[in-house]
């Protein structure tokens, strides 16, 4: 009897990025676990980075870590988000991962008499990758998604190898593809589609399915269109327009019959939709509507690009959601805030029911931070410190309450005389960047009567780090005699994690709780601070 060939979904882009591949291939994987059909996301992407460590924010997205300490790329968090579980980093493959470990094989004599090629040796590694993931997790179905476009040169050979694959096992392919409006014309243009399955059939790839992306509802005279140059069905033509919120993606695409379809493409014996799963999803969508709002400032170095903060402002809908109220995020560069005088900052500031600061590396816009932690201090503004934003609360606490007016932070002054935030012990002598600062999930001891402990609801927690700097030991007794409670710290007691206020609610981590926030769990530190400025919000309306 023939052994059962493995399912597989692959979802691949169309002529241009960022038109959703990582929303619609979350949505499939939420879809199909309705019918409790163990299903995870596997992504490739074709940079030759070993990993997203050193990418530039502003340039990448966020860079999203992982419990086990892998530092991957920002649709990781929509799928934790969207499937509310916690994967790992054997589930991200990139181009330097891929050429490093051929290279290191050849290097072992792995490969002697052979001569080194892309196909079969990197295209037989990348599917004995992806099969591996398959087994090792006990899937019923891997979803991959391929980063980049069609027709990318580094994102050919993973195409290739996916082609392979389909010979050998059960591969449904999705090809996400954008459909525009020309302005004046005002009519749904198909010729980029037409461009980009004709470069996919080229490499030896027939779409099932075709997801369309769009402002508005695709029109059926579109869709057959589209359907005639992709050699598909109408029906299997599925459309996927803009909506309100990114997580009512997987109804709508249900509505649609996308699901059975898949399950059926996959010949999937689970075929029966869990109700209670259906349902705990859709109380925990995001809605905005008949609700009160208010508005949140952050303040950061990297909001020129909203989705190098995509997890904060996720955990902030989510917290929203949960307090029965809708947020307007007021992102605002640090540096608008540098040299302003107290009526500029107050004229900013001004109508913020709470003040967030988040994480980030260098010294440009960190004296606009201290003025947005200072105004929040001083007009009992709740407050809401990540990482460098924890950092930064250290700093101006010394500065402004215990009389240190020149504390600051080694990595910004290294020969500060009084160095609130130094260099960690583990990272001095370190001089590799990639994968080397504090990552991963660390345990937290939260100290009775803190925000941390009533907020958290337990002595003991985990949240994930990405960190090189740390609050130093030295000036805690100098701070805590002046009003700043530490309110969490390893279980040794050796490293500060959580710091607050004590005479108005601020609270700041060393961690990124945002990275565990998700619709159906959100961060508890979020959900707390989103409570309170829900409070002061309705007390303060013009704060």
């Amino acid at each position: 009897m023939p052994e059962e060939k493995e399912k597989y979904i692959v979802v691949l882009g169309s002529l241009l990025s960022g038109i959703g591949k990582g929303i619609v291939s979350s949505s499939i994987c939420k879809m199909l676990s309705f019918y409790d059909i163990k299903i995870l996301p596997l992504k490739f992407d074709g940079y030759l980075n070993y990993d997203c460590g050193t990418m530039n924010p502003l340039k990448h997205g966020e860079v999203f870590v992982l419990d086990d300490k892998s530092e991957v790329d920002m649709d990781f968090g929509t799928y934790e988000r969207f499937m509310n579980a916690d994967l790992n980093g054997s589930l991200s493959l990139t181009g330097g991962k891929l050429f490093s470990e051929i290279i290191s094989r050849e290097r072992k004599g792995d490969y002697l008499g052979e001569d080194i090629q892309i196909i079969p040796h990197l295209t037989g590694l990348i599917q004995n990758k992806v099969r591996a993931a398959y087994k090792e997790n006990k899937l019923d179905v891997l979803l991959i998604e391929v980063g980049g476009t069609v027709g990318d040169i580094e994102s050919g050979y993973f195409i290739e190898a996916m082609r392979e694959l389909a010979l050998k096992q059960d591969v449904v392919f999705v090809a996400v593809t954008y459909v525009p409006v020309i302005g004046v014309v005002g009519e749904q243009k198909t010729k980029p589609t037409q461009i980009s399955m004709r470069s996919l059939m080229q490499l030896g790839v027939q779409p099932d399915f075709l997801v369309t992306r769009s402002e508005k509802d695709l029109q059926e005279n579109t869709r057959k269109k589209i359907a005639l140059f992709a050699n598909l069905e109408p029906e299997r033509v599925i459309d996927n327009h803009d909506l309100e919120s990114v997580y009512l993606v997987p109804g709508a695409l249900m509505e649609k019959g996308f699901d059975t379809a898949l399950v059926k493409a996959l010949n999937l014996s689970k075929n029966t939709i869990n109700e209670a799963l259906l349902n705990r999803w859709k109380g925990c969508i995001p809605d905005e509507n008949g609700k009160q709002k208010i508005k949140i400032s952050v303040v950061g170095k990297y909001v020129k690009l909203h989705d190098s903060y995509a997890s904060v402002r996720e955990a902030l809908m989510h917290a929203a959601h949960v307090n029965g109220i809708s947020v307007e995020i007021n992102w605002l560069e640090s540096e608008e805030l540098e040299g302003a005088d107290d009526a500029k900052v107050d004229q900013i500031l001004r109508g913020s029911a709470g003040i967030l600061v988040p994480g980030g590396f260098g010294n440009r816009g960190i004296d606009g931070m201290l003025r947005a932690i200072r105004y929040a201090r001083e007009k009992r503004i709740p407050y809401l410190g990540i990482c460098l934003g924890m950092q930064l609360m250290a700093i101006e606490f010394a500065r402004n309450v215990a009389g240190l007016h020149d504390a600051h932070s080694t990595e910004f002054n290294p020969v500060t005389s009084n160095p609130v935030i130094s260099l960690m012990e583990s990272q001095k002598g370190v001089e590799s960047k990639g994968g080397t600062m504090r990552l991963g999930s660390w345990p937290a001891l939260l100290a009775e009567g803190s925000y941390a402990r009533n907020t958290y609801g337990t002595d003991r927690i985990t949240e994930r780090h990405r960190h090189r700097y740390e609050f130093n030991n030295a000036y805690r007794e100098a701070l805590s005699s002046k009003g700043l409670r530490i309110g969490g710290t390893t279980p040794d007691g050796a490293l500060v994690e959580f710091i607050e206020w004590t005479d108005s609610f601020g609270i700041a981590t060393q961690a990124h709780p945002e990275l565990k926030s998700r619709p159906e769990s959100p961060a508890p530190l979020f959900r707390e601070f989103i409570a309170h400025a829900k409070n002061h919000g309705l007390k303060n309306p013009l704060a």
